[in-house]
């Protein structure tokens, strides 16, 4: 065939099967259009389907013997698959044995003509590039600017505390830095990449971008926007002008002219996490590009997650040492509420500093859930009450009267506590809403403010108010909150998870880092070496530890882990592929789930991850091409289900 003329494509499937590329013969017709890295459409032999896909890269020779079948169209003719994306995808998707095509849904926004036609026929001006920005704020002088220009891997624990932009406007101090960065990056005409959780965090960075870049330079991505600006943003970004490009966890995907920094925000955040298939963390995606493309990496956070204590562990990740010891005043208390009425379970010295406080400003108030009906537990051990009949959580209803359960609404009369058999019941939670009208009763003079996911708040000012939010919900103040006051830290601490330390920890460091400087933080009715790690400030050093208990108790993320769900013959099969491919592989399980199938945890050290990815592909790959024929005069059967997901957030 002449130089050109075959195409080689990823179709564009969940089939495990199909995650490869084929070969295309390209019509004449399509010559001009068919370019590495836009959309295609090919057949599919199998009922003489067509299917959608990407045209990876042209050859002038097939390896296939036969003759190939031709490219059906070229749906677009703007390459949006760019070259290191591409790489990104396939590398990723083999570490956590996904679907290259699964990565790119993620990568690739989905296609508007009528935008992509503007784009085309109006290129934009992307501005100019900014001055030598100022020092980097929270790190010692040159450090993180010597890291950016050496593609080091570095973490930093952020100041915490607000600060005021030139624009008069207030932000974290870790946006300022995270900014700086990115400044610096894009000064050497190089991109910067900036994954944050949730667009709390995007408001504030952007407005601390803005003040240091021209904002034509600034490309915002996120879930919020309307599928054109996105795919508008997307496509500035495949142009071959340096961009800070902001957004949440697909950020780690965008295309990016001569990549310079990537930098994330608390990994450790669940919004982090990917819920969708093949379900690979930003943190690991990031860590791939850094080796692809040489970039800097920066991990920052008020508290370091374990994961990247790990990394630092083995010298892959290097800690940069604030540049001066800023912390937050943290007063650890009782959870002894006061005797005033109405005053919503806090104890008396956090509450005659709120009654001062207020008088000067907003004061936060933490709680651990929404809504108005108290969880409740067992005053005896404080084991969670559910209902004997089916599980649900026990309440309070808001009308008051007899405990009942959210579920079935069964009396709660006769409960008796499974763990020590205690028959009486304590308020575990107050929500959101209760809590804001005890505070409305016990400062009558006082504006309240609420704050959750259904009711959300992005900044409050500096006038005197009450704002009660949930954990992540938490407003920013003008100036810093004059008192924070932390709610429900033994409640939180009774979820169900080995991250739930790690999660508490992080919740009530980005609150208190919401205080002005000076303000008290009162945790209340948390002891311990976690409590201790918050009021002396010293997040690292509670990493270690928790890292060598999981270490320990081979937990994530000492060791690397793949949750394995199917019948428990084909679990069997797997399990035992994975032994074969590595040494060292041990397995906890298999637990019934549901539908008659099975969960297992595979466990294994991270240099074997590329064997036992490889063997549990395979077994995938062998389950999803199994042909049943259907018995005369019966239903088919259901085909066979082999569900295989790579350091689940879920585990253990």
């Amino acid at each position: 065939m002449p130089g050109g003329a075959v195409a080689r494509v990823l179709v564009d499937s969940p089939l495990p099967q199909l995650d490869q590329l084929f070969d295309y013969a390209v019509p004449e017709p399509l010559r001009e259009r068919a370019l590495p890295g836009v959309r295609v459409r090919v057949p599919l032999r199998t009922g003489g389907r067509i299917a959608d896909g990407w045209l990876v890269e042209l050859a002038d020779t097939s390896e296939y013997g036969g003759t190939l079948s031709e490219l059906e169209d070229v749906v677009s003719d703007v390459p949006t698959l760019v070259p290191d994306v591409w790489t990104l995808a396939r590398a990723v998707a083999d570490r956590a044995a996904g679907n290259a095509s699964d990565i790119l849904r993620l990568a690739v926004p989905s296609r508007y003509v009528r935008v992509e036609r503007s784009w085309l026929a109006s290129p934009p001006d992307p501005g100019s590039l900014p001055d030598a920005p100022p020092p980097i704020h929270g790190a010692p002088a040159g450090a993180i600017e010597g890291g950016i220009d050496r593609g080091e891997r570095m973490t930093l624990g952020a100041d915490p505390r607000p600060l005021r932009l030139p624009t008069g406007e207030w932000v974290g101090a870790w946006a300022v830095t995270l900014a700086q960065a990115a400044a610096h990056a894009l000064h050497g005409d190089r991109s910067a990449l900036l994954i944050v959780p949730d667009y709390r965090d995007q408001e504030q960075l952007e407005a601390a971008l803005h003040a240091l870049v021209d904002p034509r330079r600034v490309l915002r991505t996120d879930a919020r926007q309307s599928g054109g600006d996105r795919y508008r943003a997307f496509l500035d970004a495949t142009r071959d002008d340096a961009r800070i490009i902001v957004g949440n966890r697909s950020t780690v995907y965008a295309p990016a002219a001569r990549l310079g920094l990537i930098a994330i925000w608390d990994d450790g955040d669940a919004l982090l996490n990917e819920p969708l298939a093949p379900g690979v963390h930003p943190r690991d995606a990031a860590l791939v590009r850094q080796e692809q493309s040489s970039a800097a990496l920066l991990f920052a956070a008020h508290t370091r997650s374990v994961e990247v204590e790990r990394l630092v562990g083995i010298g892959w990740v290097h800690a940069i040492e604030p540049a001066a010891q800023v912390r937050p005043k943290v007063v650890l208390t009782e959870q002894q509420a006061s005797p005033e009425p109405g005053s919503a379970r806090i104890p008396s010295a956090a509450w005659r500093q709120a009654q001062e406080a207020v008088r000067e400003g907003p004061v936060l108030v933490q709680v651990a859930r929404p809504g108005n009906a108290p969880l409740l537990a067992c005053d005896r051990c404080r084991e969670p009450a559910h209902c004997a009949a089916c599980g649900g959580t026990l309440v309070v209803p808001r009308g008051g009267g007899d405990p009942r359960c959210v579920l079935c609404g069964t009396s709660a009369g006769g409960w008796r506590c499974p763990v020590c058999d205690g028959t009486r019941l304590r308020a575990a939670t107050v929500g959101a809403s209760r809590t804001a009208e005890e505070l409305g009763r016990a400062f009558p003079r006082a504006r309240v403010i609420l704050s959750d996911g259904e009711r959300p708040v992005l900044r409050v000012g500096a006038e005197p108010a009450l704002v009660v939010a949930t954990r992540g919900a938490e407003p920013l103040a003008d100036g810093g909150y004059r008192a924070v006051l932390l709610l429900d830290g033994e409640r939180m601490l009774l979820r169900e998870s080995l991250r739930v330390a790690e999660d508490c920890l992080r919740w009530w460091s980005n609150a208190a880092a919401l205080a002005a400087p000076g303000a008290p933080v009162f945790l209340v009715g948390v002891a311990g070496a976690l409590a201790t790690a918050l009021a002396t400030w010293n997040p690292v050093e509670w990493a270690e530890s928790e890292l060598g208990t999981r270490r320990a108790l081979r937990f994530p993320p000492a060791v690397r882990v793949a949750s394995v769900t199917a019948a428990p013959d084909r679990v069997a099969r797997a399990i035992e592929a994975a032994r074969t491919a590595a040494d060292g592989v041990d397995v906890l399980g298999p637990m019934p789930v549901d539908d008659d199938l099975v969960r297992a945890i595979v466990r294994f050290e991270y240099h074997a991850g590329v064997a036992v990815a490889g063997a549990l592909r395979a077994e995938m790959v062998r389950t999803a091409t199994e042909r049943r024929r259907p018995v005369a005069g019966r239903r088919p059967a259901r085909q066979p289900v082999l569900r295989v997901r790579f350091d689940d957030p879920t585990v253990p």
